[in-house]
């Protein structure tokens, strides 16, 4: 939540000058003690999400069937997109208001995968 009102920046990983939704959830988790491994070269457009599963992997997320910490929504069928699940809603890096928001439930995307983050801080 510390970080809604951040500026939006494609491939930003640094809050004082931009976040995308990769770099929202790496920073997040930063703040939580954890070491995230954030992919670069990604385009906000893709046909794969080998990147974000990449990045899930490396950075000790672990897959979960409900509720979850770290939400992959289809947000176009060319597009996934990170939140970070909150009570209430998600926290997310939005592109068209140009920063990070809160974004009460009911989500406007479905979610594809959800992820916890594992007790060990890698």
């Amino acid at each position: 939540m510390d970080l809604i009102g951040v500026p939006f920046r494609l491939h930003g990983r640094i809050p004082a000058t931009g976040l995308d939704c990769v770099g929202l959830v790496a920073a997040a988790m930063k703040q939580a003690g954890y070491h995230p491994v954030a992919p670069q070269g990604y385009s906000v457009r893709a046909l794969t999400v080998k990147p974000l599963l990449g990045f899930a992997a490396t950075s000790g997320l672990v897959e979960v069937d409900e509720r979850g910490d770290i939400w992959l929504a289809q947000v176009h069928s060319l597009q996934c997109h990170l939140l970070i699940a909150v009570p209430g809603g998600a926290v997310h890096a939005h592109a068209g208001l140009g920063r990070v928001v809160f974004m009460p439930d009911p989500l406007a995307w479905p979610i594809v995968m959800r992820w916890r983050l594992s007790a060990e801080r890698n």
